[in-house]
């Protein structure tokens, strides 16, 4: 049984600094005269900069002033509302646009000089044939190596306005003479769907990594091509997803949960409630439907997870989730600069808040993983402490609890051995990425020409290739021992999994990642016993 607290205790730590925020909209509010002038607490503030612009002793930037101020204000009111300075701006919101303008390469800058790690799938250079490898050393007859350029320069130098051309110069191993290519920029996909594909003959999966403009849109293209393939059941991967946008969450749900039916609802300052209904017929209303998630899965990922879970739709899968029930509204400064401002708590089809406290301020909140790996809740379900008057019960008659994320219908435990923890963040923190590119590039010729199932289906990971990996963490300093017996068959998955992204992308990845999954393999039992029962 999960133990139960009279008085909650609050979950005050989390691993995840701000991730997933839910935008309800996006608002530019009237900043003219007419709406603040009245207003005596700005003309206090105006009043200070001014005194020390024109009457302190040193010059001080004040701009910078201005921008701790307003950062140390909104750190006193959530951990969720964020300034976003004018030089993230455009960054920021390019992320959540799900797609860029330029021509379309990742890359590392080796020994001064622009070297491809993969042209981006559905972007102009992989259209032209671009490859991983290739040095990029003239852009418009400009020399973009052995130069003084940034990273950001030369990634300017790449970007530029849709439609524009560039001509590029490219140095192909193999090849006796500069290869031209003239490339149009164009819109470059950042796809939030990372892979799609058949588990069993009637179980799709689709993981999402966040919710931007173009998930719903991608989501929608996914399940179709699996209900083609087959699919009665979809496994919606939610695991590590921060969120996003909350029209993008409130589409997918739709896709599941019957026409009328009540997805969530938002409750602002005003205590004005504001309710959103399903309100088509969705791809898979009568499918079986499963959601993972974990202690990352954050805001829109909740969304999602709640209203499935509230309508007694489908089985929630893995462990407890964030608890980020906080809605924010981004909103322009006027000089470039924006901050999303938490205005509403949004709540699921029970009436369950998600969003868990933090009136004990934002360091103990975003340390909540810690509290939560001490005290067991991620290896044990039984160590997870709910709340009795936070208890409500679906239509169907599950109960459920708010106070803080999602529990899952079915619990995953963590696994928590320090190594295999290490790979992990190894895979996700770049250092496998680098190793297997220069492994890569050795032989060029042979990787570029390798088929996607042969590499699948026959290609191995050999014994030199695990220990020139330890052969470089050591001179990258960090101190595991990834090639040890017992760890040495995770590694190697890592690192093919690894080497399948830069050839082929984040479907052949993802496949090789949930391989031996434990989620998976739960997922897979219990798809097997729907079977068995239809």
């Amino acid at each position: 049984m999960k133990k139960r607290n009279k008085i909650y205790t609050p979950l005050l730590l989390s691993i995840a600094c701000a991730i997933g925020l839910i935008l309800g909209a996006r608002m530019n509010f009237d900043t003219s005269d007419e709406l603040f002038s009245s207003n005596p607490k700005k003309q206090k503030l105006n009043r200070l900069i001014d005194y020390i612009d024109y009457e302190y002793v040193d010059d001080v930037n004040t701009d910078s002033i201005v921008d701790i101020t307003v950062n140390k204000i909104l750190e006193n009111l959530d951990p969720h509302s964020v300034y976003i300075p004018k030089k993230e701006y455009e960054s920021v919101t390019e992320n959540m646009q799900g797609d860029f303008v330029g021509i379309g390469v990742s890359f590392y800058k080796i020994n001064d000089t622009i070297v491809v790690i993969k042209a981006l799938e559905d972007g102009p250079s992989e259209k032209i044939g671009i490859r991983g490898g290739d040095r990029i050393l003239y852009a418009d007859d400009t020399k973009l190596f052995n130069s003084d350029l940034s990273e950001d320069s030369l990634t300017t130098k790449l970007k530029g306005k849709e439609n524009t051309k560039v001509k590029l110069k490219v140095y192909r191993k193999g090849t006796d003479k500069l290869l031209t290519f003239n490339v149009t920029r164009g819109k470059v996909p950042l796809k939030s769907v990372d892979a799609s594909y058949m588990l069993n003959d009637k179980l799709g999966y689709i993981k999402i990594n966040r919710f931007a403009e173009t998930t719903y849109k991608e989501f929608r293209k996914a399940i179709k091509q699996l209900k083609k393939k087959g699919a009665t059941q979809i496994a919606l991967d939610l695991r590590d997803n921060p969120g996003g946008y909350l029209s993008e969450a409130i589409n997918i749900a739709d896709e599941f949960i019957k026409d009328e039916k009540l997805i969530l609802y938002t409750k602002n300052k005003s205590g004005s409630i504001e309710k959103t209904f399903a309100q088509r017929k969705g791809e898979f209303e009568d499918g079986k439907v499963f959601v993972l998630i974990n202690e990352n899965s954050a805001s829109a990922s909740e969304v999602v997870a709640g209203a499935l879970q509230d309508n007694d739709v489908g089985t929630i899968i893995g462990r407890r989730s964030y608890g980020k029930g906080l809605v924010q509204r981004e909103m322009e400064l006027g000089d470039g600069s924006a901050v999303r401002l938490t205005i509403a708590r949004y709540y699921t089809p029970t009436g369950r808040s998600i969003q868990k406290p933090y009136e004990n301020g934002n360091e103990s909140y975003f340390n909540d993983y810690m509290r939560r790996y001490k005290n067991g809740e991620l290896s044990s379900e039984d160590s997870i402490v709910v709340n009795d008057s936070l208890r409500y019960e679906t239509p169907g008659g599950k109960i459920v609890y708010g106070g803080g994320g999602i529990i899952p219908d079915v619990f995953i435990p963590k696994n928590t051995e320090s190594e295999k923890e290490k790979l992990s963040i190894l895979l996700r923190g770049g250092y496998m990425s680098r190793y297997v590119f220069d492994l890569l590039e050795k032989d060029r010729k042979y990787y570029n020409s390798i088929s996607r199932n042969d590499f699948i289906d026959n290609f191995k990971v050999t014994q030199e290739m695990t220990d020139n990996f330890d052969r470089y963490l050591r001179r990258m300093d960090v101190r595991i021992n990834p090639t040890s017996v017992k760890y040495k068959p995770l590694l190697q998955k890592y690192l093919k999994a690894e080497m399948a992204q830069q050839l082929f992308g984040t479907n052949a990845f993802e496949r090789f990642l949930n391989e031996d999954d434990k989620m998976i393999e739960k997922l897979l039992e219990l798809s097997e016993q729907i079977n068995e029962t239809s």
